[in-house]
């Protein structure tokens, strides 16, 4: 058959045109409906969403086998699940359930407008852990999700969660207050705000490449593929949700919140962290828990969970099993 010579009637140009149409109508239709807001907290949509109490649609994923023990992982600000590869991968080839989401404005997640504070961060991921009804779990936190992880546990899994890990995490609160006069100045935190609006590209790049994983220290190997990952998860999320953000990992008092845990807690980090300084956070978070296990990593930044996975998993599976 020689397509080249094959002309199209003009009935058959109408019937492709109007087929074309119904197919498109359709395809608007569908796509309608999948962002209709479900109803009711715990309501998935299509895919791997669950629609959050106030309707905003909270990607996850959810690998491993459903009988076995889960792990929960809460990414820092302002990536998303990805950030979890490697501890994903090695728990899943430990036979363990593996489970993370993107924090609202976040990664894949919903690019709304509002709750962009601790409340709804906590309150999104009891959706996602209700729809998936995850019991005897580990949460696993990291800089602003060790926050959330904290205020998730306090707040809504007191019969859902067997253990917590803080990794460079922002409890009890980073701001310096009265009442926290060890914590960074607000100027360091507009000065985050104002880094973000001026070039946010620009600003990220240059956070990865300097001192959330060290590489600005002298000495340090720094892995572009490290400093791109994070740009990529970072650009993907929505400026607005990252601006706002700031206010919710930087002043949030998680004080009563660690109080009230008393699962057994493993509180690490690195004392050279150059975001979340060690003396203002997992030193005093460590004397709040009322189960708490510190670790303190010589000479480890911020971001040591990618930089030193293989040694940050090994820690990990310890205190999981023990």
């Amino acid at each position: 058959m020689n397509l080249g010579s094959t002309t199209p009637t003009r009935r058959d140009m109408m019937t492709g045109t109007l087929g074309l149409a119904a197919a498109t109508t359709a395809i608007a239709a569908s796509s309608a409906r999948a962002k209709e807001p479900a109803k009711g907290a715990g309501h998935r949509s299509d895919g791997e969403y669950v629609t959050s109490k106030d309707g905003t649609a909270i990607f996850y994923k959810d690998w491993g086998p459903k009988s076995a023990q889960p792990i929960v992982f809460h990414h820092g600000w302002p990536l998303s699940g990805d950030d979890w590869d490697a501890q994903m991968l090695f728990f899943l080839g430990k036979g363990f359930r593996v489970v993370a989401h993107d924090r609202r404005g976040h990664g894949r997640s919903a690019q709304v407008s509002d709750g962009h504070d601790m409340d709804h961060y906590a309150a999104d991921v009891a959706a996602v852990i209700e729809h998936l009804d995850l019991r005897n779990a580990v949460h696993i936190g990291h800089s602003t999700g060790g926050g959330e992880a904290a205020h998730y546990a306090a707040r809504h899994g007191k019969e859902r969660v067997s253990k917590l890990v803080l990794i460079g995490a922002v409890p009890p609160i980073m701001v310096k207050t009265s009442a926290n006069p060890g914590g960074l100045p607000i100027e360091v935190f507009d000065g985050l705000r104002s880094g973000l609006a001026a070039d946010r590209s620009q600003f990220y790049l240059d956070l990865a490449g300097g001192p959330f994983y060290g590489f600005n220290r002298e000495g340090a190997k720094r892995s572009e593929a490290i400093v791109q990952n994070w740009w990529r998860q970072g650009m993907a999320g929505a400026a607005n949700a990252h601006y706002l953000g700031i206010k919710a990992f930087s002043e949030t008092d998680f004080t009563d919140d660690l109080k009230s845990i008393d699962v057994p807690t493993l509180v690490l980090h690195g004392d050279d962290d150059q975001i979340v300084p060690i003396a203002d956070s997992a030193l005093l978070s460590a004397k709040l828990l009322k189960n708490a296990t510190l670790k303190v990593y010589k000479g480890l930044p911020h971001g040591m969970a990618t930089t030193h996975a293989g040694l940050i998993n090994e820690d990990l599976l310890e205190f999981i099993v023990a």
